[in-house]
C-alpha cells in the first residue's frame, strides 16, 4: 500500500458509518487527516465509527446528515466544513440499492417510481449536492472529489436496473464534474465490483461464491482494498480526473 503523510488534511466523507466508507475515512485519519464521518440521523453506527477513531488519537468529527433530502445534504457539508476549518477531500460514498434482494432486469414490475425516487435521490442527486456545495472550499486548497459508483453503472445487472442507471449516471456526473471544477479540483470515481461489506443486499452464500468465483482474482474485494484505491485518487495520481477506476478483482472481464 502506498503511503501518505497527510497531516492538516480535511476530509469529508458521506455514508462513512461502515463498509467502504468507513475504511476510507480510517486510512485518512490514520494518515493524519482530520475526517468529517457523514451518516443517516437515526444510525447509531456512526457516532460509534467516530468514537472508536477518537479512541485512537485521530481527529475525527460527526456530520449527520440525508443527503437524499435537499437542503439538508449542502447543510450537513457546509457543518463539516466549518467544524473541519477547510476541505481538501470529499469522498462521495452515501448509497441505496432501495431493496433487500437482488430484482432481475424481468421482473419490471418491482421497478417502482418509488425505488427510481429512493436511488436517485440518493445515489446521483446526492452526490451532486455534495460536491457542488463543497466545491468552494474545494477550490480554494485545489482538493479533489471521488465518487464510488459500481461495476453496475458500466455493464453488470446489479442489485436492479434502477440501482445500475444511477451508477451509470455517476460515471457521467463524474466527467462532467471534472469539466466544472477544472483545474482547480480533481474529480474521479472507483466502480467496485462484489465487495464483502454491511450493504443492504442479502446476495445469500451461494451468491457471494458465484461472485468471487466469477472474479479473474477469485475473491471479494475487502472494504479496505476499495479505501485505498479511494486515498489514491484523492491524494496522488496528481494528473488523472474525470476517470472512473474499476475495482473489481477482473470480473468485468470474465
Amino acid at each position: 500500500m502506498i503511503s501518505y503523510d497527510l497531516t492538516g488534511r480535511k476530509a469529508l466523507l458521506t455514508g462513512a458509518a461502515s463498509g467502504i466508507g468507513l475504511a476510507t475515512a480510517t486510512m485518512l485519519a490514520r494518515a493524519g487527516a482530520s475526517v468529517a464521518i457523514n451518516f443517516l440521523p437515526d444510525d447509531g453506527r456512526g457516532p460509534e465509527a467516530v468514537a472508536k477513531l477518537k479512541a485512537e488519537g485521530l481527529a475525527a468529527v460527526e456530520a449527520p446528515g440525508n443527503v437524499a433530502n435537499a437542503g439538508e445534504a449542502e447543510a450537513m457539508v457546509e457543518r463539516a466544513i466549518d467544524r473541519l476549518g477547510g476541505l481538501h477531500f470529499l469522498a462521495n460514498n452515501a448509497g441505496t440499492p432501495g431493496v433487500r434482494r437482488r430484482v432481475p432486469p424481468v421482473e419490471l414490475d418491482l421497478i417502482t417510481e418509488e425505488l427510481w425516487s429512493t436511488v436517485l435521490q440518493t445515489n446521483l442527486l446526492g452526490l451532486f449536492r455534495c460536491a457542488k456545495a463543497a466545491g468552494p472550499a474545494l477550490k480554494k486548497t485545489h482538493g479533489a472529489i471521488v465518487n464510488t459508483a459500481s461495476i453496475a453503472g458500466l455493464d453488470a445487472a446489479g442489485s436492479s436496473m434502477a440501482y445500475g442507471a444511477s451508477k451509470a449516471g455517476v460515471i457521467s456526473l463524474t466527467k462532467n464534474l471534472a469539466r466544472a471544477f477544472g483545474p482547480e479540483i480533481r474529480v474521479n470515481a472507483v466502480a467496485p465490483g462484489a465487495v464483502d461489506s454491511s450493504w443492504q443486499i442479502d446476495w445469500g452464500e451461494e451468491g457471494k461464491r458465484l461472485s468471487a468465483e466469477k472474479a479473474l482474482l477469485k475473491r471479494r474485494a475487502t472494504p479496505e482494498e476499495i479505501a485505498e484505491v479511494i486515498v489514491f485518487l484523492g491524494f496522488g495520481a496528481a494528473m488523472v480526473t474525470g476517470q472512473t477506476l474499476v475495482v473489481d478483482g477482473g470480473m468485468t472481464l470474465n
